[in-house]
Formats: structure tokens, sequence, C-alpha cells
């Protein structure tokens, strides 16, 4: 049986039993009533029962949970206060990621592992051009071509673009204006920075679920300062992270306690504008994943951010302060009190706008996993430092690695980009082959033509006459005695002048 996380007091010790933790989870609350505070303990407590855990550091404050806190003396009057008494400073395991490789590790994933309905949430697409899309995915497939990065999709797309006339009777309508704007897109993001996340060598999925030597979880934690400045590619990716776990790890049923906890934070991002078949995707994956022993905890400011069939799967509850300034906010309160299970010792509704920083109501599962009554909680404080890392500590714990280096250089393998290219390569060859043989074909037909006319103006030359078949044999034998004769008088005559001249000098 594993030790109950505890969370903080209320009339009593408030807790969270980790096998239910794969029933997921919601930490919500306006800025600044403690929501990452909460985060940071949930992780330290995975990670002290050998549980890994995925979290994005949005803020750049979460990074600390690698260090030993201290010089909190309000942190050590809470520990008190709420009977705490093994409370000490200590950091968790922790490996570091970035999207863009510049706090941590590469995080990168292929074209085809995206897949085109998130690449299509990602670029804003219309349902026109994620057809386009689809087509694009279908046909890479079908000839063996791999799309790998941003260069791979370019490439597919102009080859698409040029066969549109080709493919309409097969794959559908391909118009130049819709790839043109998907070209659009991919510059867009390519701007924003997106062509560092795709790529080889693509995550490992067994990376993010690592324990050290003291049998702790690794706390990942990815740097997301910079891409939550591109909300729908932090998002997007998030989210793909997210279904990657649901298709590759297999079916482990329910355990003690979950083999990955993932904290999605900023969760109201996902589904802003989102299309029905995004979110349906999103509720099934968080409906089936809880199989695979993973359990999602949303973090946002509001429950009512979440669609009602996401929010229903979330079983542990912590609802820190929220503000009731406007009816819009009033009507949230209302709807938030009215999804926890009612303590009648109070007013939920009453209670949400009146807890302070490091308050909560907390509602989970108990032991027959059924929500508990909500109770207001003072949360325990966390063990690790509150605040960000210095530089040189980053880069410390970076050197010392379970990862090691396996991410931090690229690699272009031959995809479609190649493929295409070669292809055109060829064809240009090709073409300027057959180019030069139809020039030479046409000279030497030329040539012929000129050599024709030159025949026929040229005059014949004189033959002289052959023999004439009346002439003996007798006459021919003759003929040639004379001449052999008369031959051999005339070099007897010019032997002897010669030699005549030569004797008189």
């Amino acid at each position: 049986m594993v030790e109950p996380i505890f969370l903080g007091k209320a009339e009593g010790p408030v807790t969270l039993l980790p096998r239910y933790a794969n029933r997921h989870g919601l930490v919500a609350g306006a800025t600044g009533t403690g929501k990452t505070v909460t985060l940071q303990i949930l992780a330290e407590a995975f990670s002290a029962r050998g549980v890994p855990t995925f979290l994005a550091d949005v803020k750049g404050d979460l990074a600390g949970i690698s260090q030993p806190g201290g010089g909190k003396t309000f942190l050590e009057e809470r520990a008190r206060q709420i009977g705490l008494e093994d409370y000490r400073y200590a950091g968790s395991p922790a490996v570091f990621w970035d999207v863009f490789g510049e706090q941590g590790h590469p995080l990168r994933t292929t074209i085809s592992e995206m897949g085109p309905l998130l690449l299509s949430r990602l670029l804003d697409l219309t349902e026109a051009q994620e057809g386009i899309l689809n087509i694009v995915f279908k046909l890479a497939d079908e000839q063996g071509m791999l799309l790998l990065d941003l260069n791979d999709l370019r490439a597919m797309l102009t080859f698409v673009a040029e066969r549109a006339s080709d493919l309409r009777k097969e794959y559908g309508n391909v118009t130049s204006a819709g790839v043109g704007a998907i070209q659009s897109r991919l510059l867009v993001l390519e701007q924003q920075g997106g062509e560092r996340f795709f790529g080889e060598p693509a995550v490992e999925l067994t990376d993010l679920m690592r324990t050290d030597a003291q049998g702790r979880g690794l706390v990942n934690v990815l740097a997301a300062d910079k891409l939550f400045q591109s909300p729908r590619l932090y998002a997007t990716f998030l989210l793909w992270l997210l279904s990657e776990l649901f298709e590759e790890l297999p079916e482990v049923g329910d355990l003690d306690q979950p083999k990955l906890v993932f904290f999605f934070d900023e969760a109201h991002l996902l589904f802003e504008n989102a299309p029905d078949a995004l979110v349906d995707k999103v509720e099934q994956v968080v409906r089936l994943i809880r199989s695979k022993g993973v359990g999602v905890f949303f973090v946002t400011q509001s429950p009512i951010d979440l669609p009602d069939k996401v929010l229903g799967q979330l079983s542990n509850r912590i609802q820190h302060a929220l503000r009731a300034f406007t009816a819009k906010d009033q009507k949230a309160v209302r709807a938030t009190a009215d999804n926890f299970r009612a303590n009648p010792a109070f007013s939920t509704a009453e209670v949400i706008t009146q807890l302070g920083v490091g308050e909560a109501l907390v509602s989970t599962l108990d032991e027959k996993g059924v929500p508990c009554l909500v109770q207001r909680t003072l949360i325990r404080p966390p063990a690790s430092r509150l605040g960000a890392l210095t530089p040189e500590e980053r880069r410390q714990i970076l050197m010392a690695s379970p990862v090691g280096t396996r991410y931090d250089q690229a690699v272009d393998r031959v995809s479609a980009f190649e493929v295409l290219q070669a292809r055109a390569e060829r064809a240009a060859q090709d073409a300027e082959v057959a180019e030069r043989n139809a020039e030479l074909a046409k000279q030497r037909k030329e040539y012929e033509k000129q050599l024709e006319r030159m025949q026929r103006q040229t005059p014949r030359t004189y033959r002289p006459p052959a023999p004439r078949r009346s002439d003996s044999v007798t006459d021919a034998l003759t003929k040639t005695v004379v001449r052999t004769a008369g031959g051999q008088i005339t070099r007897q005559l010019v032997r002897g002048l010669l030699g005549t001249l030569f004797k008189g000098r």
C-alpha cells in the first residue's frame, strides 16, 4: 500500500490516494492564489514515491523544484500550523527540457507524429485547408516518403500542388490558393521558432519516465517561458505529448500508483476556439489514458475554462480562490461550487471568494473511489525552492542529466524533401539530355539537307570510256607489250643521259 499524499490540513489531514491519481485532477484559482505551489508539492510527492512527472514552467520559477528550499520563515510557520512535524527542505531530481534547446534538452517530434489534426490546429487551418493537409499525409504515406520537418512538409505541398489535376479524381480538390495559405502559415510558424520543434531525434517517452538511483521519479520540467509567447504552439505541443502517451503506452489497468503524472498548465489555451473534433480527441484521451497508468492534472484559472465533458473526467480537485467582481465571475463561482460534493459545514460558493493565499477547497476520492466532502484546506509548504535557478545551477543539472547528449544535436536523414529534390534533379538532367539530343538530331538533319543540295549543284567529273567489248584479247595483249617496252627504253635513255652528265663533272 503506497502512502497517501499529504496535501494539507482542514479539520483533519487532507490527502490524495496515489492509486486514484490516474482518475485525473484539477488545480484552479485566480492569479497569485497559490496554484504553482500546489503543483510543486504534488510533483514533489509523486517523485518521492517513485512516480515521474512532466510539468511546464511557464513563469520560470518551477525549476526551483530541483533545489532544497530554505530562508522562508513563513513556510516553516505553515508547517508548524498544520502539524507537519517531519518538514525538511529537499530538492527533487529534475531533467530540463526546452523546445528551443536553450534552457534544456531539445524536445522534438516529427511532422508525421504530430499528424494532420493537431497540425491543422497549430496552423489554424480552415476545413478545406485541413483537407489538403490530409491529402499530403496520405500521399506521403503511400509513396513511402517520411515527413520529419517543415522542409519535408513544404516539399510535399509543392509536389501535390504541381499534380493537382491528376490527384483530383482520386484524392479530392487541391487548390493553389489553399496550398499557398498553408505555406504562409508554415512561414509564420517558422518565424515563431516552430521549426526547432520538428525534426529528429524525436523524444523517446521512456526518457520521460525515469527514476534516479534512489528510486525517486524524475521531474521533467519544460522551460515554457519563451514557448508560452506562442500560445497555440504551447498548447498543441502539450496535447501532442499527451496523445503520444495514449498511443504508445500499453494497457496496465489500475495500479497502486500511476506510471507518470502529466500537469497541463494554462489548460484553457487548449480549448480556445478549438474545433469539435479536437475537443472530442482530448476528451477521449483523458477518459482512456488512465488505463495506461497516466494521471493528468489540468491547471487553469477557472474550471469553466474547460469543456464539461473534460471537466467531468477530473475526480481530484484543488480549488484556490476565485474573484467575483463581475456577473461573469459570479456565474463562474456558482458553477465551480456546484462541481463539488457539498459540505454542510459551510457554503462552498461563499468560501471560494474568501480563501487566502495558500488555502484551497479540496475534494479527492476516498478509499472506495467516492468523492469526499469538500474541505477548506490549508495547503502544506513545499520542501524545494520557491523560485528560479541561477544559470550555473541549471548548467550543472544539465551536465549531470541522465539523458546525456542524445538530443543535443539535430539529425537530418533522408526524407520527403531529399527524395523530391533528387527526383527534381533527375528530371532536370533527363530534360537537359533530351533537349541536347533533340538539338543534335536537328543539326544532323540540317547537315543532311545541305549535303543533298551540294550534291545536286556539283557538275559531273570526266570519266574515260571503258574498253569496247569488240577488242580482242590479242589487241589488248599487244598494247600491254608495247607500253612495257616503251617504258623500258625510256628508262634506259634517262639513265644513259644522267650518267654522261655526272661523268663530265
